[in-house]
């Protein structure tokens, strides 16, 4: 399984995401640059250039018209894809960590972070899909503080009139998206701060990752835990993978640890678990730093990890990984 190396952001990944059919990948950096790339032969097709501070996140819609970025320079944009305009800036008092579309494209909910006296806020916007999209209403349709620990991710639920957060305590909870009212929470989700939260296609679960060590699948509805994979290193991302029984896991010890330590201790792997028997069954190296960001491509062809080494690298499965059985050992060299 051999990696395609992308080299396009002078600083370390904060998120990559690929598009529905899988074709194109976006990734984003706090080289205040977002990329779009060929999955098939890494081909750089553009850049997305304006925020003025590190991009923490980004999400495209279902049709590939459209993408959302989050930033440190405290504002939430939308882009047109294809001429990669930015549409319309949404000004906020503090940073952007966390956006995501809505399932029918229609609403974007963000996460901004607690900082200089403001609170951490979930916000959710009408996206205008008529015309060209620069008409976007600058006011949201609905706007909340959480209280206790801080939102650090969001994603819309398994129903569009639920936000589903993870949280610095390691809390998980759903919030009506309407009210802003706690629906539901499961406050021992995991016990330290929640980096990463990507759910299933048909959004009935979901996985986080924490650094705690551990990375966890959900039921959507009720917050209960289904599985645990439990690592030995600080997790960043952990994705699903569809069509194959597995889960990715991406992590590793911050700059000061890694000093300490060898390259190998300093777990900076992509990990593959069996995700009904909680079972490791491979590992691909290639990083030199943390693993930051994880993603799977949504027909399941490949994979793509972004470190803080500032490298995208994609992986497309050999044959070996689709005739492996359902609940063999999966076998993965890089």
């Amino acid at each position: 399984m051999r990696p395609i190396l992308l080299q396009g952001h002078e600083r370390s990944l904060t998120q990559i995401k690929f598009n529905r059919e899988g074709d194109l990948l976006f990734s984003c950096s706090k080289d205040h640059v977002i990329n779009v790339w060929f999955t098939h032969n890494g081909e750089r097709l553009g850049t997305y250039d304006g925020h003025n501070g590190t991009v923490w996140t980004l999400d495209v819609d279902t049709q590939t018209r459209f993408l959302v970025s989050g930033s440190a320079d405290n504002t939430l944009r939308l882009w047109d894809i294809q001429s990669g305009k930015c549409l319309y800036k949404w000004e906020f008092p503090t940073a952007v960590k966390r956006v995501a579309f809505s399932e029918d494209d229609d609403q974007v909910v963000c996460v901004t972070e607690q900082r200089m006296g403001y609170q951490g806020a979930i916000r959710v916007f009408n996206i205008n899909r008529e015309g060209d999209g620069r008409d976007q209403s600058p006011e949201p349709v609905s706007f909340f503080n959480p209280t206790g620990s801080k939102a650090v991710v969001c994603a819309f639920a398994h129903i569009p009139s639920l936000i589903l957060t993870g949280h610095e305590s390691g809390k998980v909870a759903l919030f009506d998206a309407k009210t802003g009212e706690e629906v539901n929470s499961n406050q021992r989700a995991h016990m330290d701060l929640i980096t990463d939260i990507q759910l299933s296609p048909d959004r009935s679960y979901f996985i986080t990752s924490s650094k705690d060590k551990t990375a966890r699948i959900h039921d959507t509805r009720t917050l209960m835990v289904i599985k645990t994979f439990t690592t030995e290193t600080p997790l960043n991302s952990a994705a699903l993978a569809p069509k194959k029984p597995y889960v990715l896991l991406g992590g590793g010890q911050d700059a000061m640890s890694v000093t300490t330590t060898s390259l190998r201790q300093g777990k900076f792997e992509t990990r593959f678990w069996h995700k009904i028997f909680e079972e490791e069954v491979g590992r691909v190296k290639g990083h030199f730093g943390p693993v930051n960001t994880i993603a799977v491509s949504p027909n399941g062809d490949c994979y793509a990890s972004g470190g803080e080494d500032g490298f995208v690298r994609v992986h497309h499965f050999d044959e070996s990984y689709f005739r492996a059985k359902p609940y063999g050992d999966l076998e993965i060299e890089d």
